[in-house]
């Protein structure tokens, strides 16, 4: 029993460390990637805080090597997920009843470890699973993981001290219950980050949650269960499942328990994940709870007075970084006639410097897409472009599976704004440009808010305050993460909470408390001091 209100350490964001030549993270994350590459890891389902192994598995292949096996895992059968809900409501009724504080010292445990004993590991790991560099492994699974704990523990205590005001006739106090019944967390291969947020986010609310990551970010899951178990999760709390997706999700939202969905992935797979939900909601117990942040289709803007090495550093970094799998990345560009001789020019010479490679040589900044259905589908973008009259393949264009899913950060110049990989999500290292005339500035920002389904991220880039103002203004649906003179990209736990609406999801910003609020379920108790005894009002004397 709690008897004290108490202050939990203040969030700061982890500092990201550099990897220079000759650092000491650089000689440990590298030593680590190597015992783990090299190292044969099992991957068992995490239920009840045991591990269960079925008779079913898959390899885990790194995209930059997929004839390399660097482990399996265990597909779970319909039983195990009926096992695996059933623990969870099983372990609801202590772990809700667990003081705030005894549930934020798990997390904040957790962040520690990271921070600590398990940061080469995890990123390590991240670089062999989703090929990530070490640069962008650090900043996900290590900086921005700690991030999402520390400030989410922060956030819950806001949360539980925003109180409604009482007198002296009554006490009001509100209660943030957790959810009835049990969550469901989908998390995607992208952001270890994010794969360690959606499911821990809700639980230190009291929560409890089965959780689905994705098959090719598994590797670096098993990670963040070591640590949680490490960090002293109850058995039971969360629970991780692995296997055929529709069998997982079919068995989880056919339940009555079911009562929210965080997700993170495509937003055709979140359309059907609402419409089942629809579907089935005359047998929940409540009306379930639905977050989802979804796919992309992120631009830049640059005005004729925008500085053209800055464009082409945004277009660089915004478009190529991790491939360009991130949901938030730039893959439409709208550049200004009389500067994109100059931004083309820069464009084209970075992207001459840049290396390709595994990630394990530090010297790359490319690396491989996920897995050979991303690769295949990307290289059909790219190879429609070859054969079309309406664009210009201008950089890159090559691409070579053999040995790893490699494609070469590719620029396409478009005639018509409106050619597909303007509109459609690709999800890869493919940028598009169409080159606008000076004089059809709000012409092109109309082409902005209209060509794509989805509002996630955006930037303008220019000096002129006057257009900045006025972009700022234009695009105000078209982005929920809008950034000036930047790339679209970067967002930072606890100072850009991130999230887009239209296609890309609900807008419930990750990394701020508006998300955690949606996993609480809040009862309002009044306590009268003296009680009335007479139900006649004083409006009733004759």
């Amino acid at each position: 029993m709690s008897t004290g209100f108490f202050k939990v350490p203040k969030a700061k964001n982890e500092i990201v460390k550099s990897y220079e030549p000759n650092s000491s993270e650089r000689k440990e994350v590298l030593k680590t990637y190597n015992e783990m590459i090299n190292t044969f890891t099992e991957v068992p389902l995490y239920i009840n805080g045991s591990d269960v192994k079925t008779k079913e598995k898959k390899s885990i292949n790194p995209p930059h090597d997929h004839g390399k096996i660097v482990g399996e895992y265990y597909l779970a059968q319909p039983s195990d997920i009926d096992l695996a809900i059933d623990s969870a409501l099983k372990a609801k009724k202590s772990w809700e009843a667990m003081s705030w504080e005894n549930r934020s010292a798990i997390f904040l445990k957790a962040a520690e470890l990271i921070a600590g004993p398990y940061r080469s590991k995890i990123n390590a790991a991240t670089m062999i699973s989703q090929s990530k560099t070490v640069h962008q492994a650090e900043i996900d699974s290590a900086c921005e993981l700690i991030d999402f704990l520390r400030f989410n523990v922060e956030y819950v205590t806001q949360i539980y001290s925003n109180q409604p005001a009482s007198d002296s006739d009554a006490w009001n106090r509100v209660e943030y219950r957790p959810l009835e019944g049990f969550v469901y967390a989908v998390t995607p291969f992208n952001f270890t980050a994010i794969a360690g947020n959606l499911p821990t986010c809700m639980a230190m609310l009291g929560n409890v949650v089965i959780w689905k990551p994705s098959s090719t970010q598994i590797f670096s899951a098993k990670v963040i269960i070591d640590v949680l178990k490490e960090a002293g999760l109850p058995d039971g709390v969360i629970n991780a499942v692995y296997g055929n997706a529709s069998m997982i999700t079919e068995k989880v939202l056919e339940r009555k328990e079911f009562s929210g969905l965080h997700f993170t992935g495509s937003t055709s797979v979140f359309n059907s994940f609402w419409k089942t939900i629809g579907e089935n909601i005359s047998n929940y117990n409540t009306y379930p709870k639905i977050v989802g942040e979804t796919g992309g289709k992120d631009f830049i803007v640059a005005h004729k007075s925008a500085n053209p090495k800055q464009v082409s550093t945004a277009i660089t970094r915004g478009a190529f970084e991790f491939q360009g799998q991130k949901c938030s990345a730039a893959s439409r560009g709208y550049i200004s006639q009389s500067i994109w001789s100059d931004v083309k020019k820069y464009l084209t010479n970075d992207l001459e410097s840049i290396k390709m490679g595994p990630p394990d040589n530090t010297e790359n900044f490319v690396t491989a897409v996920i897995d050979e259905k991303s690769f295949d589908k990307i290289v059909n973008y790219i190879e429609n472009a070859k054969s079309s009259s309406d664009v210009e393949i201008i950089a890159g264009g090559n691409y070579d599976k053999s040995k790893g899913y490699f494609i070469e950060p590719t620029v396409i110049l478009a005639k018509d704004p409106n050619y597909i990989t303007m509109r459609e999500e690709i999800f890869g290292p493919v940028m598009t440009i169409f080159v606008f005339e000076d004089s059809k500035f709000d012409e092109t920002l109309k082409l902005v808010d209209n060509t794509s389904e989805y509002a996630l991220t955006g930037a303008i880039l220019a000096t002129d305050r006057n257009i900045i103002q006025h972009a700022t203004n234009c695009l105000r649906n078209s982005a929920g993460n809008f950034y000036i003179n930047d790339k679209p990209t970067g967002a930072v736990v606890g100072k850009q909470p991130f999230g887009g609406a239209r296609g890309s999801g609900t807008n419930d910003k990750a990394g701020s408390m508006l998300n955690l609020l949606r996993w609480v379920s809040p009862r309002l108790i009044k306590e009268t001091f003296v009680t009335p005894t007479d139900y006649r009002y004083p409006f009733l004397k004759s």
